[in-house]
């Protein structure tokens, strides 16, 4: 996987702002200082039954994962947990006492106004989905939600929900897809007209929390996304329905489309997840919901127009192929050797005295190769990989190498 300082470029070259992590660690946050990106940290499960029981456990990790960062960096929210209740159901009882925890931590710093402290839920803790107005919460655990809803009113928190489309799967209503009014679905009982699944779950959740009488904790998505490869047995697993969910996703988000019950009203998403995770246990999907791969290679280019650049708005298909910063000479002189070689790049342009010789040095040169090399092979994503030491990006390097020397010269 990258290093902490690469995964921190490559948020800042893509103009992410806001990122979520599962955890608190030290070399994240301290490579994430002074950049102004919005963090969210999280208590791992296997630490909620200690802070739920002690005050003084959650001053500490208060301590040692937020006042030792802020305000070099922009710690923002607190995740407490994931899916407690449906997957640690014994930590549920303390779940509420660790959020309080938590935030008294936080009052003493005076960071309360600036850090939400809220706990990720499944959406499988709604029951009744659709018609959304007709959702609640499963009433087994109303002890937990209804003292915890108390709290994040009080505190001016959100409800964090984890919303999945992929696992409740309908053709035309998963993927944002544009409908005919006659194939949209009406909740009978408010007459609300819903496209898809995600603005569904999301007003579920809002009702969920109306029928327990509360009406003014806002919903913020911390997971959702779609799985680019799967097994067999998993065909809506593929690379097509990824990039339509997500960059539809996206747009539907920046364009503040709000859901039905609350039009307008930008409902905050984080998608999961950056990078695929090729080691995880489980089915291929598990391993495959990245945007990126482990070297930081798109696993697919995503398709946005007004919304804005989020990896790469490719209507004009402007992507480029440039040599990562901070590889290693000797692997980068190697892949340029094979590009100038079994990779049939014409190189002459980069001979000493021609005009892309200079800057005379291995990035400028490998970038000069493996753009031309991935530019001849359609920008097919294997293109531009280079056994790690390439990646893709939306600034034309001509604008810093030799394209713009070639034109200067034929001028003259």
């Amino acid at each position: 996987m990258p290093s902490p300082t690469q995964v921190v470029a490559l948020l800042k070259a893509q103009n992410i702002r806001h990122v979520r992590l599962y955890d608190a660690d030290r070399a994240m946050l301290t490579a994430l200082a002074n950049t102004g990106i919005h963090v969210t940290i999280s208590v791992p499960n296997d630490q909620i039954l200690g802070i739920g029981q002690s005050n003084a456990t959650a001053a500490n990790w208060v301590s040692r994962n937020v006042i030792a960062h802020v305000p070099a960096t922009n710690i923002t929210a607190i995740a407490v947990g994931s899916e407690v209740l449906t997957t640690l159901p014994n930590a549920a009882p303390v779940l509420v006492s660790a959020l309080k925890f938590i935030y008294s931590a936080l009052v003493a710093a005076n960071l309360d106004a600036q850090i939400k402290v809220s706990t990720p839920h499944s959406s499988s803790i709604i029951l009744d989905s659709f018609p959304p107005s007709q959702a609640f919460f499963n009433r087994t655990w109303n002890p937990v939600m209804i003292p915890l809803l108390k709290f994040l009113q009080s505190t001016g928190s959100h409800l964090m929900l984890n919303a999945y489309p992929y696992y409740d799967y309908i053709q035309d209503y998963a993927l944002f897809q544009p409908l005919q009014p006659n194939k949209e679905a009406v909740d009978a009982n408010t007459l609300l007209h819903y496209t898809n699944v995600f603005d569904a779950l999301v007003d579920a959740s809002y009702f969920a929390m109306s029928e327990l009488n509360f009406t003014n904790v806002p919903v913020v998505v911390t997971e959702t996304g779609w799985p680019s490869k799967g097994d067999s047995n998993e065909p809506d697993a593929t690379t097509d329905n990824a990039n339509t969910y997500n960059s539809n996703l996206i747009r539907h988000v920046l364009n503040n489309t709000g859901t039905p019950k609350h039009p307008g009203i930008a409902v905050s998403t984080f998608i999961y997840e950056l990078y695929n995770e090729d080691s995880r246990p489980g089915p291929v999907s598990e391993k495959n919901w990245g945007l990126f791969d482990e070297n930081g290679v798109p696993t697919y280019i995503l398709h946005l127009t007004s919304a804005g650049t989020v990896l790469a708005n490719d209507t004009a298909n402007q992507t480029f192929c440039v040599a990562k910063e901070g590889a290693d000479p000797k692997l980068l002189q190697a892949a340029l050797d094979w590009a100038c070689g079994p990779g049939r790049v014409d190189c002459s342009p980069m001979l000493q005295g021609k005009p892309c010789y200079e800057p005379d040095n291995v990035i400028a040169h490998a970038t000069f190769a493996f753009n031309s090399y991935y530019q001849r092979m359609a920008k097919s994503l294997g293109a531009c990989d280079f056994k790690g030491v390439a990646a893709i990006t939306t600034t034309d390097p001509s604008k810093q190498f030799c394209s713009l020397m070639w034109k200067m010269k034929c001028k003259e």
